[in-house]
């Protein structure tokens, strides 16, 4: 997931009017429309989820232990409430403007420092993998959230197949930047394509995935098609989707958020309520499909499974 732009209005500020609608505080259907017309709210994409047919079910999932026990988000809400700024900055873009992007057939070059470099087609990664379901948190650092059934296998897995070299530090992801298909690619917000990174034993993590679908179904293009990476314990827009490109480097990597606004987007990108930022608070989070916040959680509730990642690091300093 990627972050609006400083001119932009925080998303954290925005609530879409549906939420209002599905709100037992918020019953009484006169008082919903006044209410929503003052805070100025939005509809998402709903129009254009309504024009997509959901892509087909995958065969053999089977379930993972790694799951929240809280309410998943709709698929509606999963499908149109998008970051991917290939294909717009507007929520509501990814699915409008993705409906004919080509996912098929599809490349990943793995390079750098590894025993088996080479292209690998989407179907080898997937031969050898079990592809299982995750329900995991995910949050933006915009600071709304969702619960999201992700399906796909343990990006552990993938590298270790690759077999890391022993000066290996570093995991860079590279996402498809083709102009005939992105039009968001025509404005230079950042500097494309998008890239994005781990550290080699954040990468190793048995919590980080490699995601090819959602609720038991392909990936929709809008939610990063047909390979992403979901890493549940930092903000969103270190999932980088369509990923065409992975590296392993002795290096950290230059993300391009970082690139971009550096005093604002660390390579880190833990979900930590304590570092604000700089313009605006990340203390609480709105759920999407929900009315009211709620407090953030340190490490997005994932902490006992990975604060010994950072054990002695400042993380403020390393925001």
């Amino acid at each position: 997931m990627l972050i609006r732009r400083p001119t932009d209005i925080p998303s954290s500020e925005i609530t879409d009017e549906r939420l209002y609608l599905r709100r037992r505080e918020f019953m009484a259907a006169a008082a919903v429309p006044a209410v929503a017309a003052l805070a100025g709210l939005s509809l998402p994409g709903a129009a254009a989820e309504a024009a997509q047919p959901a892509p087909d079910p995958i065969p053999g999932i089977r379930k993972s232990a790694w799951r929240v026990d809280e309410e998943i988000n709709t698929y509606g809400d999963i499908t149109s409430y998008n970051n991917f700024y290939e294909f717009g900055t507007d929520k509501s873009d990814p699915a409008r403007n993705a409906k004919s992007f080509r996912t098929k057939p599809w490349t990943v070059r793995i390079e750098g420092l590894v025993g088996k470099p080479g292209s690998y087609q989407l179907e080898d990664l997937l031969k050898p993998a079990a592809l299982e379901e995750r329900i995991y948190r995910h949050r933006c650092v915009e600071a709304w959230s969702m619960v999201i059934p992700w399906v796909g296998f343990a990006l552990a897995d993938l590298l270790k197949r690759v077999e890391p070299g022993p000066n290996a530090k570093f995991v860079e992801f590279t996402t498809l930047a083709d102009r005939s298909q992105m039009p968001g690619l025509a404005t230079p917000i950042i500097r494309w394509p998008y890239v994005e990174g781990l550290r080699l034993d954040e990468a190793m993590h048995p919590l980080a995935f490699m995601a090819v679908g959602l609720y038991g179904r392909w990936l929709p293009n809008q939610n990063g098609a047909p390979l992403r990476l979901v890493v549940p314990w930092k903000y969103g827009f270190k999932s980088i989707k369509s990923i065409v490109r992975i590296r392993l480097v002795d290096t950290q990597p230059l993300t391009a958020w970082q690139a971009y606004a550096p005093q604002e987007y660390g390579f880190y990108s833990n979900v930590n309520p304590q570092v604000d930022h700089p313009r605006w608070s990340q203390a609480s989070e709105r759920r999407i499909g929900e009315f009211f916040k709620r407090k953030t959680l340190m490490f997005n509730g994932y902490g006992d499974q990975v604060a010994g990642l950072y054990a002695g690091m400042d993380l403020k300093r390393n925001y």
